[in-house]
């Protein structure tokens, strides 16, 4: 299938997924705090890392599903710009601390996760 097909089926999924946890936080009333952009990117980080893994133990498996889940999904349900966003919102509302906490835990959770699973 063509590449480009690939990217767009699972970048669509992978938005959809985001937005859907987005709406899931908002229900539940956690709002406060960027939590779905923190649910969204840990789990961007903990699917890029098992695919990394299991497509370095297939190697088989071939570039669509490469371009599939990690270009098209995982761009698509990851969001820097999101993240970058509601920290410095974060930061304009009078809550440097929760700010900071953001960027830290987040960089070091999804490094630090993604580091772990994609290890061979």
């Amino acid at each position: 299938m063509n590449a480009w097909v690939a990217v767009f089926l699972g970048g669509g999924l992978g938005s959809l997924a985001r937005y859907g946890i987005a709406r899931f936080v908002t229900a539940m009333g956690w709002s406060t705090l960027p939590y779905a952009t923190f649910i969204a990117n840990i789990a961007s980080c903990l699917i890029l890392g098992l695919v990394l893994k299991s497509l370095a133990m297939r190697p088989e498996a071939g570039d669509w599903w490469k371009l599939l889940i990690i270009v098209g999904f995982c761009g698509g349900f990851s969001t820097f710009s999101t993240f970058s966003h509601e920290t410095v919102l974060l930061i304009r509302n009078g809550h440097m601390l929760w700010a900071v906490m953001n960027v830290l835990v987040s960089v070091t959770v999804c490094v630090g996760l993604l580091y772990w699973l994609a290890r061979k």
